[in-house]
């Protein structure tokens, strides 16, 4: 499925239309091809999908190169710049001619399903909301102007259902928070569940990580994603 350059990232477009919109937010390495991948299978089983550049307004992706640098970088960056930035371009998508007045659903990895979860509770115009190993719970001290509040305390704003997928083995997110998480969402009116995959870690869906990749869980998440879309986006 080719994908098109856009103003705020890059655009994959199912023949046809208008089609449902899905907002990707990468994870904290930013747009690669890996998303232009998802975003192309996305495209195939009928979603518009725009894959967002999360640093638009932050003036760039942080200089980092290994995964303490990225932590530390993501503890920097303003939660309600980026959520601003997801917020322009859940209205972009459902502006385009694809969509058209077609509901318009967010998923994001990593950092970008810790931005998924506060886009559910924070933004308006979504449908859906599918994290991936998003971040659910913000260390102590950090700066409260930029992290105002953690995810799992952004719940109560809950505007729409949710489906989270994260790795029981996962080095960054206790399975508590998981739990923590799934104990809430059962708890809101909006609805959502939560999938917890034994034997795979964090970033499990990322293929061109080979020492994360874990094939079948990623098979079965994403098997659960589009019946998830289509019911809340169709």
């Amino acid at each position: 499925m080719p994908i098109e350059t856009h103003p705020f990232g890059q655009l994959a477009l199912p023949e046809g239309g208008p089609n449902p919109g899905v907002v990707m937010i990468p994870d904290v390495w930013g747009l690669s091809d890996l998303y232009e991948r998802l975003a192309g299978r996305l495209a195939e089983a009928g979603f518009a999908v725009l894959v967002m550049d999360p640093y638009r307004k932050t003036g760039g992706r942080g200089d980092f190169s290994d995964p303490a640098g990225a932590m530390a970088f993501i503890r920097e960056l303003s939660d309600p710049l980026v959520i601003e930035t997801v917020q322009e371009g859940i209205d972009a998508l459902a502006a385009h001619p694809a969509v058209a007045g077609q509901k318009v659903g967010v998923i994001g990895f990593c950092m970008g399903g810790m931005y998924a979860l506060h886009a559910a509770c924070s933004c308006t115009g979504l449908s859906a909301a599918a994290p991936f190993y998003g971040m659910i719970r913000n260390e102590a001290g950090l700066d409260p102007e930029k992290k105002p509040r953690a995810p799992i305390d952004a719940l109560k704003d809950l505007t729409c259902p949710v489906l989270g997928q994260y790795g029981e083995e996962d080095a960054l997110i206790p399975v508590q928070d998981v739990r923590d998480l799934e104990a809430a969402l059962a708890g809101s009116s909006r609805g959502g569940t939560v999938h917890l995959y034994p034997g795979a870690g964090h970033a499990f869906l990322n293929d061109m990580r080979e020492e994360m990749y874990r094939p079948e869980q990623a098979a079965e998440a994403w098997s659960r994603l589009v019946p998830f879309l289509k019911e809340s986006l169709g």
